[in-house]
């Protein structure tokens, strides 16, 4: 009898820990398990997921195929030219209108880490210059995304910058999705995207 405890409860453990298991949501060769909207680029070069801008110069995501609701999400991402970028969560798209809640992407002063609800409310926290002062603007950067319920906390190279409890990001639901910003000059580079399930 206690063998069979010892095993049911081995088994309960093993479960646990293969939930628990971070997924790359991001191949490093090329973009399985993503959607590309709007006209602007989204291409792998040296194991880089990149956005750059095309000839339009407008709004485009890249969004995952999967819909997710509580996860701790991470990337590395390296800003390059303008680098005006954003992550969002629990979201959806009609073309290139985006609804749902973004942790902004983008150069020193523009509020990296701050969370805005795109066709909402706009921005529910934005960080001051002081607050997201520890981002490269020409180097790797780390980010992370913690979503459960209804909070949403996000850190900027292990610095943590929002802390969000709302209860319509808490009814919110749909894709992970990368941004690249309408105006021109926007490159990004983005390595290391893995996803937690909660």
């Amino acid at each position: 009898m206690k063998y069979l405890v010892f095993i049911f409860s081995f088994i309960l453990i093993s479960t646990a820990a293969i939930a628990q298991k971070s997924t790359k949501l991001f191949n490093g060769k090329d973009l399985t398990g993503w959607t590309i909207h709007g006209t602007e680029k989204w291409y792998v070069e040296k194991g880089h997921l990149i956005c750059e801008n095309g000839p339009k110069e407008e709004y485009g995501y890249l969004s995952t195929d999967k819909n997710y609701k509580n996860f701790i999400l991470e990337y590395d991402f390296k800003l390059e030219a303008n680098g005006n970028s954003g992550v969002f969560v629990r979201s959806s798209i009609d073309g290139t209108k985006i609804s749902g809640w973004q942790v902004e992407v983008a150069p020193p002063g523009n509020g990296t880490g701050g969370i805005y609800e795109s066709y909402g409310r706009g921005w529910l926290t934005k960080p001051t210059k002081e607050e997201e002062s520890g981002l490269s603007p020409d180097g790797w950067n780390h980010g992370k995304i913690h979503v459960m319920g209804d909070e949403i906390t996000t850190w900027l190279n292990g610095k943590q910058i929002s802390h969000l409890k709302d209860e319509k990001f808490g009814a919110g639901k749909g894709f992970i999705a990368l941004q690249i910003h309408s105006g021109g000059d926007i490159k990004v580079r983005w390595k290391n995207i893995k996803i937690k399930e909660l």
